[in-house]
């Protein structure tokens, strides 16, 4: 386990954010998804959407940090989880709305190259602390089918399929997930 902590992200750390996100998503998804819809991902169009939900988060319950690994000649932005309130996006189709007490994960990425140090399990723990604080009683978060340590990763913490599904149209190809779930209480 390296050492490490997590933080609320600040806007001066969207930029590291939006990289962490294109490095993880054409590491960890190229065999997911069509190469050219990786290839097109632009750094600055996520960074500039990071920075707004950094700055301009819809309530104070939706929360963006990052986690940060420590060396002895400096910090570095290793990966980041958002999440908040269980929203139209953790639905599956047709469903209704879930409960005001029901948080999601929108995002949870470690780059690949700082995977197995604890900074997943970090980002978790503390998104999962101020889910307590906000009241929320269970959380919600997708996972891709094809997307083996993430699913293994929610699991082992105690996560379980809820019996959720969705297909993602991406580019006329179909993605599926299956959506996770946990109890928070103590």
């Amino acid at each position: 386990m390296a050492l490490g902590f997590v933080r609320p992200a600040r806007p001066v750390d969207a930029g590291e954010i939006a990289r962490i996100q294109l490095a993880t998503w054409r590491t960890a998804y190229r065999r997911m998804f069509p190469a050219h819809v990786l290839a097109n991902l632009d750094e600055a169009y996520l960074a500039r959407g990071w920075a707004e939900a950094i700055e301009a988060a819809p309530s104070p319950r939706h929360r963006v940090l990052i986690a940060v690994e420590q060396s002895e000649t400096a910090n570095t932005v290793v990966g980041f989880a958002a999440a908040g309130p269980a929203d139209e996006q953790a639905l599956a189709p047709e469903e209704p709305p879930l409960a005001e007490d029901v948080a999601a994960v929108t995002d949870l990425l470690v780059e690949p190259r700082w995977g197995r140090r604890g900074h997943g399990s970090r980002l978790l723990a503390a998104t999962v602390d101020l889910w307590r604080e906000d009241g929320f009683s269970s959380a919600v978060a997708w996972a891709y089918d094809a997307d083996e340590a993430m699913k293994k990763f929610l699991t082992s913490t105690g996560w379980e399929p809820d019996g959720a599904t969705r297909a993602l149209d991406v580019d006329d190809m179909l993605v599926n997930q299956l959506r996770l779930h946990v109890a928070l209480n103590d």
